[in-house]
């Protein structure tokens, strides 16, 4: 069946704002400015503010489910459905979790390229099945333990061409294998907090703008009030600042105002990625979670390509092999495979019998959060 005007409207809104989040975050680490008290110029590398900047984005997805359900209620007959009385606490731990993983992230794309950082995330799907079936008692499929697998050997694809060009490229490569190792560690963060969302949260049937709003509500506050502290925290080396510092969030207003350009990145951070939280919402509802599972790999495209457009990284076969495997890893996990084998008799039967056997052993059990 073909797509309706805002179906596409929303596949592309998804594509774009998702490449736009990654590309924005990595563009303003790329800027150089002088800091505070006439200090040298050096590189805007502070990724606990970059942090609380998405968080806020996350916090406007709040104000957006606020306005749609003001604008629903003035109609005739209101259809919007703003789900179940619940307590916002439940929310306060993946909030938690997600801020642990998101700073973690953002300071491994300081010391790797946006494309590897986009690739290594998909070691998500590695650590939410196995989780998934440690705590949620849950009995994954033949093909899903496949697809694992095989994204596993994707992530040391990658991993191999980021040990291969280390050297060749602008970070240092004990910072690359440092970087894509963080990356991959915070994936097992972001595992838990899924798990978190589907074990206590999304049985309370909470829309899904109201859900990602209410974590960007707790992870804004906690850590802008974490930045106090890390101003004063030492680093040493790993505070890529001229105090040393875990976060120097004064010093990064000094760039910006010496750099003003460095407010287009950071903005752009904060409004893509209300936007691809909502567009993401949008296609899983008006379309498919297949299909958003799609325009999430042909993000890491679009990353990669503009990335090698504009100098960022230079082209490695490797990577291209890594992310085929990857690719192919989640699609097997996605169950993407399955239209396909539905048309050879012997499979069908196969995947008929799985699908039975999957639905018994999970029952009613919500999908792993899909907003993140």
């Amino acid at each position: 069946m073909a797509w309706t005007k805002y179906q596409l409207l929303l596949a592309g809104m998804m594509l774009i704002t998702g490449s736009i989040n990654t590309l924005s975050a990595k563009w303003a680490d790329n800027f150089s400015a002088p800091g505070c008290k006439g200090s040298t110029e050096h590189s805007f590398s502070h990724p606990f503010l970059q942090a609380v900047g998405m968080f806020l984005g996350e916090l406007s997805c709040l104000v957006l489910f606020h306005i749609l359900l003001c604008h629903d209620r003035r109609s005739p007959e209101p259809k919007m459905n703003t789900g179940q009385t619940f307590n916002p606490l439940y929310f306060f731990p993946p909030a938690m979790c997600d801020m642990t993983a998101t700073c973690i992230m953002y300071v491994a794309l300081n010391m790797t390229s946006a494309s590897s950082f986009q690739m290594l995330r998909g070691a998500v799907i590695v650590f939410t099945g196995l989780l998934s079936v440690a705590f949620l008692g849950r009995k994954l499929m033949v093909s899903q333990w496949i697809g694992i697998f095989i994204t596993i050997t994707g992530l040391l694809v990658v991993g191999l061409a980021d040990f291969v060009s280390g050297e060749k490229d602008e970070h240092k490569l004990s910072e690359v294998i440092t970087g894509d190792l963080l990356i991959i560690m915070a994936q097992v963060i972001v595992a838990v907090q899924m798990v978190l969302e589907e074990k206590f949260v999304y049985k309370h049937d909470v829309h899904p703008l109201r859900a990602v709003g209410t974590e960007g509500f707790f992870g804004f506050v906690t850590l802008s009030l974490l930045l106090i502290p890390m101003y004063y925290i030492p680093a040493g080396h790993f505070g890529n600042n001229p105090r040393q510092v875990l976060e120097d969030s004064l010093d990064a207003f000094c760039q910006i105002g010496n750099q003003p350009m460095i407010v287009l990145a950071l903005l752009g951070n904060i409004i893509s990625i209300a936007f691809f939280n909502f567009a993401g919402i949008s296609v899983t509802k008006e379309i498919s979670a297949t299909t958003r599972m799609v325009l999430d790999s042909l993000r890491t495209v679009v990353i990669w390509a503009v990335s090698l457009a504009v100098g960022w990284e230079r082209f490695h076969g490797l990577q291209v092999l890594g992310f085929i495997v990857l690719l192919v890893g989640a699609a097997l996990y996605n169950g993407l495979h399955k239209p396909v084998m539905e048309k050879i008799p012997c499979c069908a039967r196969f995947l008929g019998q799985s699908s039975s056997e999957e639905r018994l052993l999970s029952g009613s059990t919500a999908s792993v959060n899909q907003d993140t």
